[in-house]
């Protein structure tokens, strides 16, 4: 069984997904003029944070926070060194560059989420890309295939294996068996779940920015004791990204395939752009403009694999952990690169860093997961009630489990939910490159860039009745 993932995680991501992911960035960065580059300022704007007075929408600033809890997992820690390990620092330089085209893929399919939103039963806005396959598409089983596709994985799968991260983390740098963290672990986030989708947006709202600083002061802690490296780090990055280390051992070709296939593999996993995921919760963001909710989703890319990936990327290679015969894998290693600078704090501070990102990551997950089963059919309280409970058994499970082979399926998943949306969205590429424009031109003309879908005849008849209509400035 394993040997047949093996096979089919190899098919799509080394010769189906890499071209189509970074295809799909490339041709929407020139349709969209360099947008990312043009506009990068523009993503830290405080106009793109302030919400409208629509009471049925979440302010944007909650709305990244939520984004960018499942984006930073434990694959921001040890997807990194795994990268790295297999595809060698090169890998860093590749994952750079996708991430940057990958910007414009976000930008298209978190626009689109706006556009195409719709209401819950609660009248709470609600969508992603189920939505504009049904709506912009008319293609109902195309949504329905894209939600059973994001229930299993977001809500099972990838559930277990940001718990087992957890359990790991907690054996190897605290001691803790993991029957214990499984229990804990499940009763945190049974507590979580059943506060609903408001309570892990209020989680997420907090700890998000505080995760983030943490890794971040970590890591300048760490590449300041090692800060004459930096020259000769990126310099080795650079020359390992084009082949020029491997090139006099005759390892050309095979070491810049290896830094290219994971370096871009890193990059669309930890943005998630293109995936489908992050729209699930961009539709769900009180704007006056869709494409606001786009640029958005953008900053949320630039800060997750740019800033975050990359701070982990430094500290394993300034470090020279890698460099230690017999030096160990995942947790492990980011431990052995800390532990110079931090000798009596390296295990605890790490262990809450892993189990911070790897639980936010289980409650953005979860909610993506809830969004699509709720489009699939209008979630009844003994489904949802059975849902969660599922959900919180495979927390548990994970924390136990030897998850091989639920990798393999976790990355199967996330191709097929990438091909199905990014088809999606390059069919329906045309209006959502016209709304961007249309927002660009606002702003040009000095103005707050409100929707009118009037200006859209190829919208008419396609958006929910009244999710536009009371449109209003920020406020």
């Amino acid at each position: 069984m394993n040997d047949l993932l093996e096979f089919f995680d190899t098919i799509l991501w080394s010769t189906i997904l890499i071209y189509l992911l970074f295809g799909s960035g490339i041709y929407l960065t020139f349709r969209l003029g360099f947008i990312q580059f043009r506009r990068f300022g523009h993503l830290f704007s405080p106009s793109l944070f302030k919400r409208n007075a629509d009471p049925r929408g979440t302010s944007p600033w909650r709305v990244l926070c939520l984004s960018m809890a499942s984006r930073m997992g434990t694959g921001n820690l040890t997807g990194v060194i795994i990268a790295i390990a297999l595809g060698g620092p090169g890998a860093i330089f590749w994952m750079w560059i996708i991430t940057l085209f990958s910007m414009a893929t976000a930008l298209i399919e978190n626009t689109l989420a706006q556009i195409y939103k719709g209401t819950s039963a609660r009248n709470k806005f609600r969508g992603g890309p189920a939505d504009y396959m049904e709506k912009g598409l008319g293609m109902r089983w195309m949504g329905i295939l894209f939600s059973f596709l994001m229930v299993i994985s977001c809500g099972f799968i990838f559930s277990a294996l940001q718990a087992n991260s957890i359990a790991q983390a907690s054996l190897h740098l605290l001691h803790v068996p993991p029957l214990t963290t499984a229990c804990i672990l499940a009763a945190l986030v049974a507590l979580l779940i059943f506060g609903g989708i408001r309570a892990v947006t209020w989680l997420s709202k907090w700890m998000i920015p505080l995760m983030a600083i943490a890794w971040l002061l970590l890591a300048v802690w760490v590449i300041g004791h090692h800060v004459e490296k930096l020259p000769q780090v990126f310099a080795l990055i650079f020359k390992s990204a084009f082949g020029l280390q491997e090139a006099a051992s005759g390892a050309l070709a095979y070491g810049v395939t290896q830094a290219i296939t994971q370096g871009m593999q890193r990059g669309a996993f930890a943005s998630e752009a293109g995936v489908g995921s992050s729209p699930n919760v961009a539709a769900m963001a009180a704007v006056s403009h869709p494409a606001a909710s786009g640029f958005n989703q953008m900053l949320a890319v630039f800060i997750d694999t740019v800033v975050i990936c990359t701070a982990t990327a430094l500290i394993i290679l300034t470090s020279g952990a890698l460099d230690i015969p017999g030096a160990p894998t995942g947790i492990r290693l980011l431990r052995l690169a800390i532990d110079p600078t931090l000798p009596e704090w390296s295990s605890v501070i790490l262990a809450m860093l892993v189990c911070a990102f790897a639980f936010t990551s289980i409650a953005g997950n979860y909610v993506y997961a809830e969004n699509n089963l709720s489009f699939v059919h209008s979630a009844a309280p003994v489904k949802l009630l059975i849902f969660r409970l599922l959900v919180i058994a495979m927390v548990f499970g994970g924390c136990l489990m030897e998850l091989q082979m639920l990798w393999k399926l976790a990355d199967i998943f996330m191709a097929l939910m990438a091909i199905l949306n990014l088809t999606a969205l390059l069919l329906l590429s045309g209006i959502a490159v016209k709304v961007v424009k249309d927002h660009e031109r606002q702003r040009r003309m000095g103005k707050i860039p409100v929707f009118n879908p009037d200006h859209f005849p190829e919208l008419r008849g396609q958006l929910e009745p009244g999710v536009w209509d009371k449109t209003s400035s920020p406020r």
